[in-house]
């Protein structure tokens, strides 16, 4: 996560908070709970891109990779901090697939 100084909070979590009040806007009017994705894929690839139009002109492998490298952090936090609690507790709820404390058997007895 990157925490910027409040101050720069401030400034962008207004116009944050609008741009996700326009996406859910335009998802709701689309037909697949799920729509939202492709309108939220659609901002944040063509912001990504228009910051680095603007601030740097052309594309060069390191902004590639400076790109690349920011989406897989968001990714990661994402999943660290959301996804892995949630599937935990589904797991604990549910049952885990058998076939993983085989292989943790495996790994235990090498």
């Amino acid at each position: 996560m990157p925490y910027i100084p409040p101050q720069q909070r401030q400034e962008l979590d207004p116009l944050i908070d609008a741009l996700a009040d326009r996406i859910v806007q335009q998802a709701r009017s689309l037909e697949q709970e799920a729509a939202f994705a492709g309108l939220l894929n659609y901002t944040c690839t063509r912001l990504a891109l228009q910051i680095v139009r603007r601030r740097c002109g052309r594309l060069r492998y390191w902004l590639i990779a400076l790109l690349t490298g920011t989406f897989k952090n968001i990714a990661d936090e994402f999943y660290r901090r959301l996804a892995a609690p949630y599937e935990e507790k589904q797991q604990a709820k549910h049952g885990d697939v058998d076939v993983y404390r085989e292989f943790w058997q495996e790994i235990e007895e090498s």
